[in-house]
């Protein structure tokens, strides 16, 4: 192994200092975009511990030399079929990946009203939690949501939280499923969201916070639920549920989410408050 590493650094010595350091930089910021496009995701697990095991045998290999010749062919072969599987295993994050490239909205300006976005999810969700009734509202961002709101009611209509406490109203036929949100209006009603893996969610979650979950790992939606069994109050985003949120620290934390993708000015006390309701 020792010859291996003497040979790549007499490699690299033969290239100019800047090309090295651009290489380095693009793999740098490649390995970095897949890390956090799979951060809380089935793959980020999946992925950690293919990567271990094919550097420990990588390693023995490497060390044991001559002795294990039949092992390093087998391996090598273990990496070619490596690269194939990885397509079946990948398939829900390769999904996600093709679905942000194609419904991505480049070098737009955004003219999302965040506040009064805001406002109404937050007057909502405080009526729906005082009176333990399920609501499940996503917001759209980078990515676009064509594609679910084709296969619920659209509605194209104005925002307000009297509109939204009807549609989650348990006699409402619409109160089962979610609504989307796009660019401060009503886009559509009664929309299912895909469901997460259970082995994803706590036992104690239901349908809707799978819904939620499975939605924010499929896109950078923002996703509000309000358990109709206990009316606690939860966000999921980038794949992650951040729960037990006040109507105070739901608006910091909307405000702050939903201004990575406006021109508005950015309050930077936010910051601080959503660290400290993650924590």
């Amino acid at each position: 192994m020792g010859e291996h590493i003497v040979t790549y650094f007499k490699r690299i010595s033969a290239y100019p200092p800047w090309i090295v350091l651009l290489e380095l930089l693009l793999i740098g910021i490649v390995v970095h975009s897949v890390v956090e496009f799979l951060r809380g995701t089935r793959g980020a697990r999946l992925i950690k511990g293919t990567a271990l095991f094919l550097i420990v045998a990588y390693l023995v290999i490497q060390f044991a030399g001559p002795q294990l010749q039949r092992v390093e062919y087998l391996y090598s072969r273990l990496l070619l079929f490596a690269s194939f599987a990885i397509v079946v295993v990948f398939q829900p994050e390769l999904r996600r990946a093709l679905t942000r490239l194609g419904e991505a909205r480049f070098f737009r300006a955004s003219t999302s009203p965040i506040r009064p976005t805001v406002d109404a999810i937050c007057r909502t969700a405080a009526y729906c939690s005082k009176n333990q009734i399920g609501a499940l509202i996503a917001v759209e961002r980078g990515v676009g949501l064509g594609g679910l709101v084709e296969n619920g009611t659209i509605m194209n209509a104005v925002l307000s939280s009297e509109l939204l406490n009807t549609i989650f109203w348990p006699g409402s036929i619409l109160h089962d499923m979610g609504v989307v949100i796009r660019s401060g209006k009503l886009s559509a009603a009664g929309v299912q969201f895909p469901l997460a893996e259970s082995e994803d969610v706590s036992p104690e979650l239901g349908s809707r916070h799978r819904a939620a979950l499975g939605l924010a790992q499929e896109t950078d939606a923002v996703v509000v639920v309000v358990s109709e069994e206990t009316g606690v109050i939860t966000v999921a985003e980038n794949g992650r549920l951040i729960r037990n949120l006040t109507i105070e620290g739901l608006e910091s934390l909307l405000l702050e989410l939903l201004a990575k993708t406006t021109l508005e000015t950015r309050n930077p006390k936010l910051e601080t408050q959503s660290s400290k309701l993650e924590t």
